[in-house]
């Protein structure tokens, strides 16, 4: 028997870049129960703001937890503040659906500032500049996107479709955490997922 993980994301790069990223969190936790990764429910950020969009894509990705699992929001706070905005959508979606393990996760300021975060371990990587150094500060970037695309010469800019699932399978993790507090957020929360399955899994 497995526990399935089913993300709710906002933008098409992350419904391939999402999947990968949880599943090597989950090979790096390394809890020792089958935990798999279900079909990515897209909605743009503006519906999720509204409450029977939300509660549709909820039931999406109801449909694709089945019986044994879990709902996980990802979502860009595009400037709002995480610890707020984060705990009231998360507030929003257990109403709705209140049949389900549900975590909100916000990626401050985008999501590619996880990148940004750890750019130095994708030096030379799809066209970055070899010499790329990790952001001072990446979480206060406004514009992640055009900045990777300042450090890719080689190429004629970053494209989310296009580069977004690569770089999440590449870059240094534990850079991230360290540099980037959302991502730090982003594990913590996704390892209290794993290892709830964990204890459904042993227990069963």
């Amino acid at each position: 028997m497995a526990f399935t993980i089913v993300p709710l994301v906002e933008g098409h790069g992350e419904v391939r870049a999402v999947p990968e990223l949880f599943r090597r969190i989950i090979a790096a936790i390394n809890l020792g129960v089958r935990i798999e990764i279900g079909r990515p429910v897209r909605q743009p950020r503006e519906k999720l703001l509204k409450d029977s969009e939300l509660h549709r894509a909820l039931d999406l990705a109801a449909h694709e937890v089945g019986q044994n699992g879990a709902i996980f929001i990802l979502i860009d706070s595009e400037g709002a503040c995480p610890a707020e905005a984060g705990p009231e959508l998360l507030a929003r979606a257990r109403a709705a659906r209140s049949d389900q393990r549900i975590s909100v996760v916000l990626a401050h300021k985008e999501f590619e500032a996880w990148f940004l975060a750890s750019a130095a371990s994708l030096r030379g990587f799809r066209g970055l500049r070899d010499d790329v150094e990790n952001h001072g500060d990446p979480e206060s970037v406004q514009g992640c996107k055009e900045w990777l695309t300042t450090q890719m010469p080689m190429t004629s800019r970053y494209s989310p479709t296009a580069d977004q699932a690569a770089f999440a399978m590449t870059f240094d993790m534990e850079l991230a955490r360290r540099n980037a507090p959302s991502f730090d957020k982003l594990w913590r929360e996704f390892e209290l997922t794993c290892q709830h399955a964990r204890s459904l899994l042993t227990d069963a």
